[in-house]
């Protein structure tokens, strides 16, 4: 069955990739009452801290934090405790730190719930591998041996075993994944380019339009809005393109 508009923007996730909480806030502002995501990565979150996060919920926006926090499991369980007072509704570790690692990453959640800091528990995901590495990059530079597919489904599968509620990886890998662990097991797929938009630093790719066909859960899109004259007229092509899926 065809997404409505407001199903297809529900499954967006603006990358909000701003240098300040200024000019983070005024695209936003262009876009309230969409009905998508915003996603906070390091360029802002670096400049503009907690605050920004908080500025975002008040206006109404579910919030994705992009940090990828990868190191010992302690500060991994500490740093999600800090993110979930934040209210955040969802986050992400890297899951080249392991099982334990991810696990803790999970359990800083339920501490920052349990100690009554937070409402609710946010989503937290795993990054695999980014969309801008290659098979090269991959084998001959990080020195994973195999396809990226394969990299990327052994961490969702270790990501599953830790207790995470999905991925971040390629749409183009998004098939292998749910038949690894499930139907259930969230993809979050940065790499959408719109037809005609430009490739820039990405290697795995695809279009709305068959990112949706493939059955991802989430669209991690960035400069084919944030960078357009109009965004909000952008954001709607795009989710034009995915109700015709």
């Amino acid at each position: 069955m065809a997404l409505t508009e407001q199903q297809a923007a529900a499954k967006v996730m603006v990358a909000l990739d701003k240098p300040d909480a200024e000019a983070a806030l005024r695209l936003a502002a262009q876009l309230e009452g969409a009905g998508c995501w915003m996603k906070v990565g390091m360029e802002l979150f670096y400049a503009a801290g907690p605050a920004v996060v908080r500025e975002l919920k008040a206006r109404g926006f579910k919030v994705f934090l992009d940090l990828k926090m990868h190191d010992i499991p302690n500060t991994v369980r500490g740093g999600a405790r800090s993110i979930t007072r934040m209210g955040v509704d969802l986050f992400n570790v890297h899951g080249a730190g392991g099982v334990a690692m991810m696990a803790a990453a999970a359990e800083g959640v339920r501490d920052a719930v349990e100690a009554g800091d937070s409402e609710a528990s946010p989503i937290v995901i795993a990054v695999t591998q980014l969309t801008s590495t290659s098979q090269t990059t991959l084998n001959e530079e990080i020195g994973i041996a195999g396809t990226v597919e394969d990299a990327v489904v052994r961490y969702a599968k270790l990501a599953k075993q830790a207790g995470l509620q999905g991925v971040v990886a390629s749409p183009l890998e998004v098939a292998a994944i749910k038949g690894a662990c499930g139907e259930s097991f969230i993809t979050v797929t940065p790499g959408i380019r719109p037809r005609g938009a430009d490739v820039g630093d990405q290697s795995r790719i695809t279009t709305p339009y068959d990112a949706v066909i493939g059955g991802t859960d989430y669209l991690v899109i960035g400069r084919p809005i944030t960078a357009a004259t109009d965004p909000a007229a952008a954001l709607n092509l795009i989710l034009e393109e995915m109700t015709q899926a």
